[in-house]
Order: structure tokens, then C-alpha cells, then sequence
């Protein structure tokens, strides 16, 4: 997570060097946040990736995990504040850090292998799109029937046996 944390903080602090533009402004005289924009844009984007959907709780989780690489992290008013001015920047360094990866053009799929409930009988996953590309079995602990693609790379479900075609 450290190394995801300190590339994501580079990559955004040099694109703002770079950009000079990008930056929110913020009038030549006043206080200085403490918080710079790539830190803000780092810890966005960590957020998000994370999958947290309440600042709240990621300030708390950040506080107490992520304390070392963050000097100051602010309370929650401001950190929504300070989220809101910069939405244009997030997007747009979310946007070169997409252009700058290979995920379009890459030959390597990684396929989620948890299992998503399907139809009811075996008619209905039938008649699915997914009908020919994802495997189909019963799980007997949850009564359901379960469909999802099959992944080499990955374990089975753990609370579930593989399904099966």
C-alpha cells in the first residue's frame, strides 16, 4: 500500500510541476494549505480505489494506517472542501494515469472469480448472455444456483465449491 500510495503522490506532484495550470486557484495572499494538491489527489484516488464511500471513515481508517505518509490529514469539513474545489484536477490526473497504463491495449484479462447468483433453474441461466462463457453449478450452502467465469489464477470461492458446467 506504500508503494501504491508514494508512485500515485510522484506521478500527481509531477504532473502538477508540469502543469502548473491544473492547480485550483487560490489567491497569492492567505494561508498556505497544509495539504498539498498531490497529497489531496493521492488520497482521492486511494479512497476510491480502496473502496471507500464515506469520507468520514476513510479519514478515520487513513489516521490510523496511513499516519506516516501523511503529515497533517484534515478533519472531515475540510477535506470535503478541499475534494470539491479540486473535482477538475482528480479528473483529470485520473484521466492521464488511465492513458498512461496498458489496460486498453493489454493481453492479460484478470477476471473476478466470485461467484454471482444467477437464474433460479438451470432454463433460465439457459437463455443468459453469459450462456457458453460462464461456468454454472449449485452451491448447497446458500440453496442457490451460481454462475461466474472461471479464473486460473485465482483460488476457488472458499465458501463455495468451483462451479461446474
Amino acid at each position: 500500500m506504500d508503494s501504491l500510495a508514494t508512485a500515485l503522490y510522484v506521478k500527481a506532484d509531477d504532473l502538477l510541476k508540469d502543469s502548473p495550470q491544473l492547480v485550483p486557484w487560490r489567491p497569492a495572499v492567505g494561508i498556505a494549505p497544509l495539504l498539498s494538491d498531490a497529497e489531496l489527489v493521492t488520497l482521492a484516488m486511494m479512497q476510491a480505489m480502496l473502496g471507500f464511500t464515506s469520507e468520514a471513515r476513510w479519514l478515520r481508517h487513513a489516521r490510523a494506517h496511513l499516519r506516516h505518509l501523511f503529515p497533517y490529514l484534515p478533519l472531515q469539513p475540510g477535506y470535503n472542501k478541499r475534494l470539491r474545489k479540486a473535482a477538475e484536477l482528480i479528473r483529470r490526473i485520473t484521466r492521464t494515469l488511465a492513458v498512461d497504463t496498458t489496460v486498453g491495449t493489454d493481453d492479460v484479462w484478470v477476471v473476478d472469480c466470485t461467484p454471482v447468483e444467477c437464474g433460479l433453474s438451470r432454463e433460465t441461466v439457459k437463455r443468459s448472455d453469459l450462456a457458453g462463457w460462464a461456468q454454472y453449478g449449485y452451491c448447497a450452502s446458500h440453496s442457490r444456483f451460481f454462475g461466474g467465469c472461471a479464473c486460473i489464477w485465482c483460488a476457488p470461492c472458499t465458501d463455495c465449491p468451483s462451479p461446474s458446467p
